[in-house]
């Protein structure tokens, strides 16, 4: 593999001189430029990420935690998050820590600050106590889809509205006309979906409505499909189900399929996030769709405010805490919702 020193002396230029070239900077003459961009043509060079890394104290890459890359959404957000990284010339390495902390522990201590200069983190499941420990090592930290914005978690982070995402739900299958609705949540009752439930529950007290029945499952295909069947044993009247997100809301359009029920004749669902899976399903997931691609946008640009003003320094010492809002979730309206029957 040719190196750096042999694209210099092929292109009769210096070392330095190559190196401004690659990494666009510095005062390069045009000619001079295209020399060597001639030369690392013909020589088929490749910069050594991992040597540049070591060389100038700052990796090239980003690094994205996500906590289960089995789940739909991780993906879609991590194609997101890679094309704003790119747009800025950096790479994005995803870290999976399958909902394990010490998974997500032995990578922030083995990635942070070496092969990456700054962490994305989604619902992972890591302990705070280690993300401020990767920020006082002076690798900036930024939390993606924070869903409570009246409660800044101490993090820099992009916070989405979920409170609200829950009550736009639970208010479209108020207008339609439910008022027998069970309810999926797809964590534990403290867990991260608590702030998309509260908004629900919220719909339903201020119409006056029945709060209903809840089940916490798993935030999977299976786990809404268990729940599912449960809520329609404990309540066959039930009319619609509000899920807190797709995975859980396409498994109860599965078991209500499985049980020969209609939908949304006999039973409308609604989920959260709009995920592809919910635009492809039949029938179509109505659900209320988060800026996804926007969030990415934000983390990425304020994780690089972070690098180019704290790079370096041993955390934020007596900095503000910042916190981006994004805009505000919407509800798609497709066709797995309808106005109830009695049956």
């Amino acid at each position: 593999m040719p190196t750096l020193s042999e694209v210099a002396r092929h292109a009769g230029v210096t070392p330095a001189t190559v190196s401004n070239v690659l990494r666009n900077r510095g005062r390069v003459g045009a000619t001079t430029r295209q020399r060597v961009l001639d030369a690392v043509a013909a020589l088929g060079y490749r910069p050594h990420l991992a040597a540049r890394a070591l060389a100038e104290g700052r990796a090239p890459t980003l690094a994205l935690m996500v906590s289960s890359i089995a789940n739909p959404f991780y993906p879609e957000f991590a194609l997101a998050v890679e094309r704003a990284a790119r747009t800025r010339g950096q790479f994005l390495i995803i870290c999976n820590t399958n909902e394990d902390p010490l998974s997500g522990r032995a990578y922030l201590d083995q990635i942070a600050g070496t092969l990456s200069e700054g962490v994305l983190v989604t619902n992972a499941n890591l302990d705070f106590a280690d993300l401020h420990a990767t920020e006082a090592r002076g690798t900036p930290v930024v939390l993606c889809m924070w869903e409570r914005p009246n409660e800044p978690p101490g993090l820099p982070c992009v916070a989405v509205d979920f409170r609200l995402a829950g009550e736009l739900a639970g208010t479209h299958l108020l207008e339609l006309g439910h008022r027998r609705i069970g309810a999926i949540v797809g964590s534990k009752a403290s867990g991260i979906h608590a702030a998309r439930y509260q908004g629900f529950v919220d719909a339903l007290r201020a119409a006056g409505a029945p709060k209903g029945r809840v089940k916490h499952a798993p935030d999977t295909i299976q786990g809404g499909y268990t729940a599912t069947r449960a809520l329609l044993e404990a309540d066959p009247k039930l009319t619609a189900i509000f899920a807190t997100n797709d995975l859980p809301a396409l498994g109860a359009m599965h078991a209500a399929a499985d049980l020969g029920l209609n939908v949304p004749g006999d039973l409308s669902v609604v989920g959260i996030t709009d995920i592809q899976l919910a635009r492809e399903s039949r029938p179509a997931l109505t659900t209320v769709a988060v800026p996804t691609v926007e969030v990415a946008g934000l983390a990425v640009s304020l994780l690089r405010e972070l690098i180019e003003s704290s790079y370096g320094q041993a955390g934020r010492g007596a900095a503000k805490v910042p916190m981006l809002v994004s805009s505000a979730p919407q509800l798609v309206v497709r066709a797995s919702t309808g106005a109830p029957r009695l049956r």
